[in-house]
C-alpha cells in the first residue's frame, strides 16, 4: 500500500511553519509582532513541574525556561508548526469502508499517521538546518536522529510537557492553520484531519522533553488567571495532572 500511495499520489501532505520574536515573562512566552518587540502579538502559557525534589540541582521545569527572559535583554525566538498528510487519508479510508474493506481502511489510516510523523521529523530537520538555521552543519545518522541527538525540541500542546490542549487555539490562529494547511480544531481541540501534528519549535541547546506531572491548586488558579479562564474550566482540561481533588467532585 505504501508503494501505491507514492506511485499513485494518493496523498497531498501540507504544512505551515512560522517563527516569532519571543521572550519569556515568568512562565508565559510573549510573541512580538516584529523585531522592535514593543507590541505583544500573543502569549503562550506554560505550566511548571511541582515535584518534591531530593536532588537540589534538579529544577522543576516549564517550557518557558527554554526561551530567554525578557528582563535579560537577550532577543530570542519561538517557532510553531502544523502539518497533515491530508484529508485524502480519510476520504480513501471511507471509500474502503464503503466497499467493506475495513482492513485496508485501518492500514491506510495507520500509514497516514506514520507518514505525518515522518513529515514532522523531516520538517524539523529542515527547520534546524535551513529555515531557522540554528544548526546549519548538523550531520546525523538515522540512529542519531531516532535517538533525538539534535539540538532543539518540538513539543505539542496536549502532550506531557504542555498538557493543555486549549493552547492549540492560539497556535492555530497564529499559523492560520486551516487556511494554510487545511487543518482545523474541534470543540475539544482535536485536530482534523486526524493524521495531523502541531507544536512549537524550541532551539535552546539545553531544551529537552519532560513530563509535567501533578500540579497543585495554587498553580491552577494562577494559570487560570493568566489565561483569563475560570479555574473550574482549567481543572477540566488538566484533570489527569491535578494533584488534588477539585471542589464539587468528592463523593
Amino acid at each position: 500500500m505504501l508503494e501505491r500511495i507514492v506511485a499513485e499520489r494518493w496523498l497531498r501532505p501540507r504544512g505551515v511553519i512560522r517563527f516569532w520574536p519571543a521572550n519569556a515573562v515568568g512562565d508565559d512566552i510573549e510573541l512580538y509582532a516584529d523585531e522592535g518587540r514593543t507590541r505583544v502579538l500573543a502569549r503562550f502559557h506554560t505550566l511548571r513541574q511541582q515535584m518534591a525534589r531530593t536532588d537540589p540541582s534538579r529544577a522543576n521545569l516549564a517550557l518557558a525556561d527554554f526561551v530567554a527572559p525578557k528582563d535579560s535583554g537577550l532577543p530570542d525566538y519561538l517557532g510553531g508548526f502544523a502539518l497533515s498528510t491530508g484529508a485524502e487519508v480519510e476520504a480513501r479510508a471511507a471509500a474502503f469502508k464503503a466497499r467493506h474493506d475495513d482492513y485496508s481502511a485501518i492500514l491506510l489510516q495507520a500509514l497516514g499517521d506514520r507518514l505525518a510523523e515522518a513529515f514532522a521529523e523531516h520538517l524539523h530537520e529542515r527547520v534546524r538546518r535551513e529555515f531557522w538555521g540554528y544548526a546549519p552543519d548538523e550531520d546525523l545518522s538515522n540512529q542519531d536522529l531516532m535517538a533525538e541527538r539534535y539540538r532543539g525540541i518540538r513539543p505539542a500542546p496536549g502532550y506531557p510537557a504542555c498538557p493543555d490542549h486549549t493552547e492549540k487555539r492560539v497556535l492555530f490562529d497564529l499559523l492560520r492553520a486551516e487556511q494554510s494547511a487545511g487543518i482545523g480544531l474541534t470543540e475539544s481541540c482535536a485536530m482534523t484531519p486526524a493524521a495531523s501534528i502541531s507544536g512549537y519549535y524550541f532551539s535552546h541547546p539545553e531544551s529537552h522533553y519532560f513530563g509535567l506531572g501533578r500540579i497543585g491548586r495554587d498553580q491552577v488558579e494562577d494559570y487560570a488567571r493568566r489565561k483569563g479562564m475560570a479555574p473550574e474550566e482549567i481543572e477540566r482540561w488538566l484533570a489527569p495532572n491535578l494533584g488534588y481533588e477539585p471542589l464539587g467532585t468528592a463523593a
